[in-house]
């Protein structure tokens, strides 16, 4: 296994690729072919994304409120959790994913939190970059096109708070990207050579090694199981009954669907017998309300390109970025992935054949010329 030191960007995604140079040479043949592979690894599906809403609220907060809040979210998720760190045998074992990209670097990067505090939230910021990530570089393996996969990297990385791109890491990565964007123009089908700080090529290199960030379903079910306890008190606190009710009108409606969709698979899988049969079959339908919802943004995106490829390509990504659990609970099999690959090489292989008979290289243009 390749042992990882640091984590992006708490000190640097990028720095990563000397310790993973030194790691990878000792490792056996296997794991020294793997690490040529441009397979992505599984990932969960879940990404954070704010609203211009909650953006702009965030952006009149001063860093030193920022703080505060991710020193009291922490310590709150702590203790739900009935932990005193975040981290076990060096790995997450507490869910970070209530803390937005301000709350998380500045609980990376502030000697206020502990060495274990600071290491953690630098895993989490790492898991979140693989998490935009894993679609893209599915699809980038499927197609042999990397461009997708680094404009879905300058995104991420866009995203972040100022605090964080005002940092030389940030800044040496978003670099990066460019130049790998650039050089893509000439051909999209040759990876980039961008550099030590390419955040894309180290994340590609991590994800061949096995080295990519993903917490233990155990710890995600007690994570769940803490949150449904600590929703349940806030009720009874509140005089009113918890239930999955959602038309209720004397009770307290346990709301399930801003759960992130591991936390789901895990309650909905309930491995550990941690949860009741209304509670599971709240996460079920929660998760499918999840992947349908993935499916028609992926169909309605589909339906605005040129490229006929297009919805296959969206549901390889969104698989790839599902984890075993998320794809078992949500009962997307592995024939599942097959028919979206076998549809895009048959409709890839039909548009070129069409393409080189004459037509026109724009199928959808050529339909509606018809």
């Amino acid at each position: 296994m390749v042992a990882v030191s640091a984590s992006y960007p708490s000190t640097s995604y990028a720095n990563l690729a000397t310790t993973m140079a030194a790691s990878v040479a000792a490792n056996t043949a296997s794991a020294n072919a793997a690490s040529k592979s441009t397979t992505s690894a599984e990932q969960p599906a879940t990404s954070i994304t704010l609203s211009s809403e909650a953006q702009a609220a965030l952006a009149k907060k001063d860093f030193a409120t920022v703080l505060a809040d991710a020193h009291a979210k922490l310590l709150a998720l702590l203790k739900d959790a009935n932990r005193t760190s975040p981290l076990k045998d060096g790995k997450l074992a507490l869910d970070l994913s209530s803390l937005d990209p301000r709350e998380l670097y500045a609980m990376s990067s502030d000697k206020s939190f502990s060495p274990d505090e600071r290491e953690a939230a630098g895993l989490e910021m790492q898991r979140r970059f693989e998490s935009a990530m894993s679609g893209p570089a599915a699809v980038a393996k499927v197609t042999g096109d990397y461009t997708g996969l680094y404009k879905a990297a300058a995104v991420y990385l866009d995203s972040l708070g100022d605090e964080e791109k005002n940092g030389t890491d940030w800044i040496a990565g978003r670099d990066a990207i460019t130049e790998g964007l650039k050089q893509l123009q000439s051909d999209p089908k040759k990876m980039p050579d961008a550099g030590d700080q390419d955040p894309v090529a180290l994340y590609l290199a991590l994800a061949n090694a096995g080295q990519t960030q993903q917490q233990d379903i155990k710890d995600v079910a007690t994570g769940a199981r803490a949150s449904l306890d600590a929703l349940y008190a806030k009720a009874i606190k509140d005089g009113k009954v918890p239930t999955f009710n959602k038309q209720t009108t004397i009770g307290t409606y346990i709301d399930m669907s801003s759960f992130p969709s591991r936390t789901l698979s895990a309650i909905a899988l309930n491995t550990d017998n941690k949860f009741a049969p209304e509670e599971t079959n709240a996460a079920q339908a929660a998760l499918r309300t999840k992947s349908g919802a993935a499916l028609l943004a992926g169909f309605k995106s589909a339906s605005k390109s040129s490229d006929p490829t297009a919805f296959s390509q969206n549901i390889i990504s969104v698989y790839s970025s599902m984890s075993d659990e998320e794809r078992q609970a949500a009962g997307w099999s592995p024939d599942f992935y097959a028919a979206a690959l076998a549809s895009y090489q048959t409709t890839n292989k039909l548009t070129e054949m069409f393409a080189q008979a004459g037509g026109n290289t724009s199928f959808f243009s050529w339909m509606g010329s018809k």
